[in-house]
Parts: C-alpha cells; sequence; structure tokens
C-alpha cells in the first residue's frame, strides 16, 4: 500500500489547551477523519479504519467513543424501505 503524507499546521496553544504532544494529536485528528468520512458516508468503515490505522472491528468498537452509530447507513436505508 502506498502512503501519501500531508502536512498541516497546528498552533502550539491549541497543542497547549489539549495537554498533548504532535505526535499524539496527530494521531487524534487522523482517527477523528476518518470517524467524520464515515459518519457522512465518504468513507466505508473499511476504509476508514486503514485512515484510522487499526483494524475494521477496533474501528467499529471505538465509533461509541464519538458517538457515532456504526450501522446509520444500513438503518436508514431499511427506514427508506418501510416509508
Amino acid at each position: 500500500m502506498t502512503l501519501q503524507q500531508i502536512t498541516i499546521e497546528i498552533p502550539e496553544k491549541v497543542l497547549l489547551a489539549e495537554k498533548t504532544d504532535v505526535e499524539s494529536f496527530g494521531r487524534e485528528i487522523l482517527i477523528l477523519a476518518a470517524v467524520k468520512l464515515f459518519e457522512i458516508g465518504r468513507l466505508s468503515s473499511g476504509r476508514a479504519s486503514e485512515l484510522a490505522g487499526m483494524s475494521r472491528i477496533e474501528f467499529l468498537l471505538n465509533l461509541n467513543r464519538y458517538k457515532v452509530f456504526p450501522f446509520a447507513a444500513e438503518l436508514d436505508d431499511l427506514e427508506n424501505l418501510h416509508a
């Protein structure tokens, strides 16, 4: 798998406010991006888990931490069938 690198600038005050270091904050940003892209349907759970750097099962189990229901899209599809 080929990886691409993206650089973002984080103000020092943000790191201080979060009481974290740059590596930990960068890891959290990747996970948050993966969760949000999954939540809005832009990435499948498999692709989102790759972005987050974890297994698909681990990713799905961690969604609760971010208040995201892992099967929201499937639930929407079922609700639309009965509408």
